[in-house]
């Protein structure tokens, strides 16, 4: 038996040559775990849905405020209702529920949603929530039993309002004054899509987003200098800020609503004396060049928005769509024309792509006898095929090159149609609204048909039944339009027509320096 065992025994060369087998290419386990991550992205984002929580009892929003009159303030951009110290039913005059009609956007318009901004006092009492005051225009006054009045002016101005409170003291003794604000509304999961909503807190100068779904398991408490507190929807936010230092900020689940509130450190009146209390709301949609315009009102809320990891190009991308969409005034030939732009940057680099895949064409000849020679040595196959790519400078993965430049261009690109309220209810052609999936399926069809297409002119006719590193390339990439296909099916429809137009781009392409080689 030992003979049979020796290191020129058959059992040692059957079990080199399995093991010269088992040998797996660093480009095949990169290949494999990329489309394990897409695969996986894409059944997360279809089958997963969030979870709710058993709901408590509400025990601060519920009050019985309708004996308080109803007045209505207005600015160029939001008409509101204002009633004592809440504000709700925030309509946006420049954005529609649909297309096709004229029922305007309202934030805070649910039974028991609002805003509310008050005052809590040591030493006296204050205006609250059923609280009737004496109206003259936009300014509110109510006095209490100490000789303590108090004066509210509330100016719209665009999509902010400004609440400023005038606290006289003719009680005959100091007294202390501190500003709260707080959001009250329903869960709104829903109409966000692939987008994260939920409260949001400014603290200390960082974002604090809590999803709904970590409201439903736990509250959440920060302080801070200065901040502010409030909810974003895909499209939409609502934001609260005190203009007065030491706040705390607290993000909770109140029975079947959620809340955020921010108070602030009590600011001393003495007897005889008058102070002055700024708060800020913001009601309007998720629009950067919007959110830079009030961020001098409320500091840090330009940066509610959530680009993703690639903020760097979903920025400048976003401005550059929106640029081009003056020009053309439709946003679906808006991304086309940008998709060209972003082609041409790139054509250098792609152009050496497809240069080293028509190397690797032309080497095919040497590479089929290299296999026939090494057919049954798998080590020295593997050996011999690298040396060959090293000679003609070039790489099996050469063809991939294009579509992982694309990836970071890909996801910056998302993100921007997510959050891009511009993009909302864009038509182009048979499409209703370029944010959301195509209804007929007909762009990630054309995508993947297209993606087929390209990918068939810049691979090699390698022989895809081998072991060799090419030949596993080569069965990896034969099932990537039909992977992406399923995964762009339920992807904005922006996207799938960038996608798209890039394919059609890069087979022209192609074939530009086909001709040129020749």
């Amino acid at each position: 038996m030992v003979r049979y065992l020796d290191k020129n025994s058959g059992f040692n060369m059957w079990n080199a040559n399995k093991n010269a087998d088992q040998k797996k290419s660093p480009f095949s386990g990169f290949l494999w775990w990329t489309l394990i991550f897409v695969a996986a992205w894409w059944m997360v984002g279809v089958f997963m849905s969030p979870k709710q929580t058993a709901q408590q009892t509400d025990t601060t929003s519920v009050q019985d405020v309708s004996n308080v009159p109803v007045s209505n303030i207005t600015s160029d951009k939001i008409s509101a209702s204002v009633q004592g110290l809440r504000i709700s039913d925030v309509k946006l005059s420049d954005f529609t529920v649909a297309p096709d009609t004229d029922e305007n956007v309202v934030l805070m318009g649910a039974d028991d949603n609002f805003i509310e901004v008050g005052l809590i006092a040591n030493g006296t009492t204050t205006p609250v929530a059923t609280t009737v005051w004496k109206q003259v225009d936009n300014t509110y006054t109510w006095r209490n039993s100490d000789g303590v009045e108090f004066t509210r002016s509330i100016v719209p101005d665009g999509y902010t309002i400004t609440i400023t409170d005038t606290i006289t003291n003719k009680s005959g003794h100091d007294a202390s004054f501190a500003p709260y604000a707080r959001v009250v509304r329903d869960n709104d999961m829903k109409s966000a899509s692939g987008v994260a909503s939920g409260a949001v807190a400014y603290v200390n100068s960082d974002v604090e987003d809590v999803m709904w779904q970590k409201l439903d398991k736990k509250s959440y408490a920060y302080s801070t200098t200065n901040g502010f507190a409030g909810f974003v929807d895909q499209y939409w936010e609502t934001i609260v800020s005190i203009d007065t230092p030491d706040q705390t900020i607290r993000v909770k689940k109140v029975g079947d609503k959620y809340a955020t509130d921010t108070a602030a450190g009590a600011v001393a009146v003495a007897n005889g004396a008058s102070a002055t209390i700024t708060t800020n709301i913001f009601a309007g949609p998720r629009d950067q060049s919007v959110l830079d315009a009030v961020e001098s009102k409320i500091p840090g809320i330009a940066e509610t928005i959530d680009y993703g990891w690639f903020w760097f190009l979903a920025r400048p991308m976003l401005w550059v769509l929106n640029g081009i969409h003056h020009v053309v005034m439709n946003y679906g030939v808006a991304i086309i024309i940008m998709t060209i732009l972003l082609r041409l940057l790139m054509w250098p680099l792609t152009r050496k792509s497809y240069v080293s895949m028509a190397a690797m064409q032309k080497m095919q000849p040497e590479m089929q006898r290299i296999q026939k020679l090494y057919a049954n040595d798998k080590m020295r196959l593997q050996m011999e095929m690298m040396k060959l790519y090293q000679t003609h400078k070039t790489s099996p993965m050469s063809g991939c090159l294009p579509m992982l430049i694309q990836i970071p261009i890909f996801f910056a690109l998302y993100k921007a149609l997510l959050v891009s309220v511009q993009m909302r209810n864009a038509h182009f052609l048979w499409i209703s609204d370029l944010s959301a999936m195509d209804p007929y399926f007909i762009l990630p069809i054309l995508m993947g048909v297209t993606m087929y297409l390209q990918q068939r002119l810049q691979s090699p006719k390698t022989n895809t039944s081998g072991n060799d590193v090419a030949a596993q390339t080569q069965r990896m990439m034969r099932w990537m339009p039909i992977l992406f296909t399923i995964m762009f099916a339920w992807m904005p429809a922006g996207l799938v027509l960038y996608w798209t137009v890039s394919n059609i781009f890069g087979i022209i392409q192609m074939q530009i320096i086909k001709k040129q080689a020749r």
